[in-house]
């Protein structure tokens, strides 16, 4: 599982012109499900995302998780993480997980996040989205479960 971790001040993601999914204060998260993916996976990155010490404290250090903050998250899925340019010009996505099991994963997932407490929007699995934010810091992460 790959995830690209953006700390916002706002997000939101419009498909056919209706918003489906926004935020104020909080993570997007743009989400690759592998074809290796297990439940452990799903586990370990919500574990770690609801974790990890990103935003602000009074002091200025980035001490504090979104859980502390009760920032919300906006989840969307991005098949587009797994693809490997090292050889020719165009994309393989061949390490992407089909997409039947990658939005059953991706699902689980963002269960996974609400049963932690924390208010998570999505986009919408499989179409064409526009995705805008305020990326505040800017502090962007590349995670990887493996």
């Amino acid at each position: 599982m790959k995830v690209v971790l953006q700390r916002v001040s706002e997000a939101k993601v419009t498909v056919e012109n209706e918003v489906v999914g926004a935020i104020g204060k909080g993570l997007m998260l743009l989400v690759g499900v592998g074809q290796e993916d297990t439940e452990q996976d799903l586990i370990w990155m919500a574990d770690k995302l609801a974790g990890l010490r990103i935003f602000e404290d009074d002091g200025g250090k980035m001490n504090l998780s979104i859980e502390d903050v009760g920032g919300d998250v906006l989840s969307v899925s991005q098949f587009t993480l797994y693809g490997d340019c090292r050889k020719g010009r165009r994309p393989n996505f061949m390490g992407a997980a089909r997409p039947e099991l990658a939005e059953t994963l991706y699902d689980k997932f963002n269960g996974l996040l609400r049963a932690r407490g924390l208010r998570v929007e999505t986009g919408r699995f499989g179409a064409m989205m526009d995705v805008s934010l305020v990326n505040d810091g800017p502090v962007t992460l590349i995670l990887e479960s493996r």
